[in-house]
């Protein structure tokens, strides 16, 4: 049967379902939403009508309007209705003090049906417990039903709280917001681009925007000196929980700027976004930890700084063992890294070695040594047997690392970086284990002095740790040609509690030094020229200095949302599988669309 559903001709809305209060007793109002719960008590119906703004109970009664009484015997949850009534207290037994509506309820005698619903797949009511939410991929399939919830309401209400005090914020610092191009020339460093074929230019591809890099340091060469933009950009690349293909990013770039300016606006920027919207007051300056000291203490450029746990090197400590591991590994150039955990040295047997197993299949490493020192006080216990590792060796182990009785030292072995990096997730464990990370704690830091350069050894060449444009540090340059790896970059990362939320760098803006590092990177002058010939002559009118800034919103409501992944603040996400299931994209087009672009498919992939 079609439904027949009635012209909203009603009175407009007079409040939303989250505004009523005890003051508005006794007023007439119209309320529209929709039917979250519905309860027939005795022949009075009980409704908790929602919109975005939160719930309103409201009240069908034949004593009211026998006629909207009868209505709403047919109500079912997610229709849509406009209801008229009388603002009423609630009886004292009925009271949510939970909900800013929970002391009043509207008695309506007029209801008027605006949509109807089918069944929805799943659950979406306010009182839907935890344990009865849908799973994620059921719910990414109708995202639109999934909205409603207010958990994810609240979360894109986040989010457009955070642009508008972007948006002020820059505007008081005399920013300038300019867009720029969405439709740009493909790069060949960082991750893949999304390529959009040309109908007009046969054989031509323009690429969706990774970053708009060279169109704002152009604009800091075109004299505008300071601009602010938020922008969509899009990476073709393997996706995590806190990756997106098509992601936001604050990006912000100024004339003559200096690190520590950068620094300063950027901390007056975070303070602002934390007061406006969790009234949390954060210290400034951040703390300053250079790159080399990041992976030497906690194993990560993105360290948590919530928590101690710091690593230890033992290299030293452990020279001339006869210990056949530590010896190789100290010989070709490695390290022995330790880490005291605290309280855990009366861990039995059978938890080591479920320690020692995910240490190897998660993490990645040869194997794990540790020292248990009873909290009793009696002798420590080293996992390797005295007459392989002496027992004066472990002993200064527990000396140099300042354990005491009741500690556990734990001991990995290898190449730099990659064992400070196995540490550093050895350390996230062991933190989580502790259960010592601080709930509502925020630590920022700045790291610096990254290097400029990074080793490729399957392609043989170096690549930009950050991007081609960045600078070296002044007193690094003259090692480019000779030394190149050892060159220190004008680089700088932005983290709050082990998430990188923004990454940016002072440019260069000398034309002959971006060249330079153009053939470092392996770009023949030609391919230069090729990619950006408009860039290397615009530096050659007068470019002034410059630097800036890209900061991920997403991740930035992320944090601030207290949410688990990016999907949550993202009003339409694509799966780990770069897909949005709801609308199912990526999709095929017609062989017309196709032959229209000069595009051939390929059937299978080579």
């Amino acid at each position: 049967m079609p439904w027949h559903i009635a012209a909203d001709t009603h009175t407009p809305r007079t409040h939303t379902c989250g505004a009523l209060t005890s003051k508005d007793i006794g007023e007439r109002v119209v309320l529209k939403g929709w039917v979250d719960t519905r309860r027939d008590l005795g022949g009075v119906i009980f409704v908790d009508l929602r919109d975005r703004y939160g719930l309103t109970q409201i009240v069908f009664s034949p004593q009211d309007n026998a006629a909207a009484h009868n209505m709403a015997e047919g109500l079912r949850n997610e229709y849509v209705v406009s209801v008229t009534g009388t603002v009423r207290h609630r009886s004292e037994d009925t009271i949510n003090p939970k909900i800013a509506t929970g002391r009043i309820e509207v008695r309506v005698d007029d209801l008027l049906i605006l949509s109807k619903s089918d069944p929805v797949p799943f659950h979406v009511s306010v009182h839907t417990p935890e344990n009865q939410i849908a799973s994620e991929d059921h719910r990414l399939r109708h995202r639109y039903l999934d909205l409603r919830r207010p958990a994810l309401q609240s979360r894109l209400i986040t989010r457009h709280r955070v642009y508008q005090i972007i948006h002020k914020y820059f505007d008081e610092h005399d920013f300038l917001e300019v867009e720029t191009p969405a439709l740009m020339k493909s790069t060949p460093e960082g991750a893949r681009d999304y390529l959009v074929p040309s109908r007009i230019h046969p054989g031509a591809f323009y690429a969706l925007p990774q970053s708009p890099q060279t169109y704002k340091q152009l604009l800091m060469i075109a004299g505008l000196d300071r601009y602010v933009q938020i922008v969509k950009c899009f990476r073709d690349e393997d996706l995590r929980a806190d990756r997106q293909p098509e992601f936001t990013q604050i990006d912000v770039e100024l004339a003559f700027a200096t690190e520590e300016g950068i620094y300063a606006l950027i901390e007056g920027l975070m303070q602002r976004l934390w007061k406006g919207i969790l009234d949390v007051e954060i210290p400034v300056p951040f703390i300053r930890v250079s790159y080399d000291d990041a992976l030497r203490k906690y194993g990560s450029d993105t360290p948590d700084l919530r928590f101690g746990l710091e690593i230890i090197d033992l290299s030293t400590t452990f020279e001339g063992t006869g210990f056949r591991v530590f010896d190789s590994t100290l010989a070709s150039g490695g390290h022995v890294l330790g880490m005291v955990v605290p309280g855990m040295g009366d861990r039995g047997r059978g938890y080591m070695d479920r320690l020692d197993r995910m240490v190897r299949k998660k993490i990645g490493t040869g194997g794990l040594i540790y020292v248990r020192w009873p909290s009793s006080g009696d002798a420590p216990n080293c996992s390797v047997k005295t007459h392989v590792l002496p027992d004066s060796f472990v002993q200064r182990a527990i000396n140099d690392s300042e354990a005491a009785a009741g500690d556990l030292l734990l001991i990995l072995c290898g190449a730099w970086p990659t064992v400070q990096l196995q540490m550093g997730a050895l350390r996230l464990h062991m933190a989580r284990e502790l259960d010592c990370v601080p709930a509502n704690e925020w630590r920022f830091a700045w790291i610096t002095n990254f290097p400029l350069l990074d080793w490729d050894a399957r392609e043989r060449r170096y690549t930009a740790v950050h991007h081609p444009f960045t600078s070296p540090q002044p007193e690094d340059a003259h090692l480019l040609e000779s030394a190149p790896g050892r060159v220190r970059a004008r680089a700088y990362d932005i983290v709050l509690n082990g998430h990188e939320i923004g990454g940016g760098s002072i440019r260069i803006h000398d034309p002959g030094l971006q060249q330079q590092m153009f053939d470092v990177l392996g770009i023949g002058r030609k391919e230069s020229q090729d990619r950006f010939g408009f860039l290397l002559e615009a530096l050659r009118y007068g470019a002034p200095p410059h630097g800036g800034i890209a900061m991920g919103l997403d991740r930035i409501v992320m944090l601030l949302s207290d949410s688990d992944s990016l999907r949550d603040v993202i009003a339409f996400p694509k799966t780990q599988s770069a897909q949005e299931s709801m609308s199912g994209t990526p999709s095929t087009v017609s062989a017309a669309k196709l032959n229209e672009l000069y595009i051939q498919v390929r059937s299978t992939v080579k």
